[in-house]
């Protein structure tokens, strides 16, 4: 092995696959502003064990960004992250020091965020910034930092890449950038990647490629990914645990197929219940009732009770009251409503 390449197993933990990388506990984080308190996370809790694809999902606005920034300590004013625990590997993220944590993002944790157009820096070229990430983390120097990233962007399959290490951002296709950013995210061999809408904005074809990618370097390199999104279909695909959310809350977690065979929240349900099935012919697909809740001004009781159709049908006056617990109603399966109590 070369000075200019970087052994894959840097970071991997001895530690059996099974045992639990990252665990969320009772996160808070709030945005502070001008109209009030904004409850982006509210007492969210997870576990995420190494080499496992865990999906968080729910509409836009429901908390799964601010989770994931949270977990990387880069939540900007009017932010502040109010309370709870961030274990990964053991230790609290929240009590590390700047420095501690600088070395830990893009080394361990890394991230790969939903506009890799604007996550890229547009004056900088591609090797360099690929290069500069190995220099701060694996102290390689630029001639060998950029046979790395050479190496790298063959890895992700960039077409041409010796020509796209010179290449700047605006150069690249949606999918090439979004390649950019996985090498990146996957330089240092993290032990968790966190990624945030990584097919948004990107035509099924290459949707398919980047999720194949991923797969492919998490089965390599056994690498925990959090993969946050609001498509069903790329969850039902990828994910091994999937984690609903719904206005800052976990409201259901569950094995993926569990949840989709037998979900129980109301809101999961109607989630579901909304993709269109090929093959199924309906008149109109299902829809969820009335808007998200404003996250200043919640609601009393559960989140989701003004749009649930079964507390109507049911007939409960303690969803409009008071706010259920995540309790088990399955074998690694928990929900967060009354119907179950």
């Amino acid at each position: 092995m070369t000075n200019a390449q970087v052994s894959w197993n840097s970071n991997t933990s001895s530690a059996a696959p099974s045992e639990v990388l990252l665990e969320v506990r009772n996160l808070h984080t709030s945005f502070y502003t001008h109209d009030g308190v904004v409850k982006a996370v509210d007492g969210v809790s997870f576990t995420v064990k190494r080499g496992e694809i865990v999906g968080l999902v729910g509409e836009s606005g429901c908390g799964k960004s601010v989770t994931s920034l949270s977990i990387l300590r880069l939540v900007g004013q009017p932010g502040k992250i109010d309370g709870g625990e961030i274990l990964f590997d053991g230790r609290d993220l929240l009590k590390l020091s700047g420095k501690e944590m600088t070395q830990i993002r893009g080394n361990r944790i890394a991230m790969i965020f939903q506009q890799p157009q604007s996550s890229l820096n547009p004056v900088f070229k591609i090797g360099d910034q690929i290069a500069e990430v190995l220099g701060i983390h694996k102290d390689l120097g630029k001639k060998a930092g950029l046979v790395r990233a050479l190496e790298l962007l063959q890895m992700v399959g960039i077409p041409d890449p010796e020509r796209r290490l010179s290449a700047y951002p605006h150069e690249l296709s949606g999918g090439m950038a979004q390649r950019v950013m996985i090498a990146m995210g996957f330089a240092c061999v993290p032990e968790l990647l966190i990624a945030d809408e990584p097919t948004t904005a990107l035509d099924v074809t290459i949707q398919a490629q980047i999720l194949d990618l991923m797969r492919g370097m998490r089965a390599k390199l056994d690498t925990a990914i959090i993969l946050i999104t609001h498509d069903l279909g790329v969850v039902a695909e990828m994910a091994d645990r999937v984690a609903v959310m719904y206005a800052g809350q976990i409201v259901e977690e569950a094995k993926t197929p569990e949840l989709f065979k037998n979900p129980k929240h109301p809101y999961t349900q109607g989630l579901i219940g909304s993709i269109p099935v090929l093959g199924v012919l309906k008149d109109e697909l299902d829809v969820i009732p009335g808007n998200v809740p404003n996250l200043i001004g919640l609601p009393p009781g559960c989140r989701f009770a003004p749009r649930c159709r079964a507390r109507v049908a049911k007939g409960l006056t303690i969803c409009t009251e008071q706010i259920p617990e995540l309790k088990p109603v399955g074998v690694q399966h928990t929900t967060r409503c009354w119907l179950y109590e």
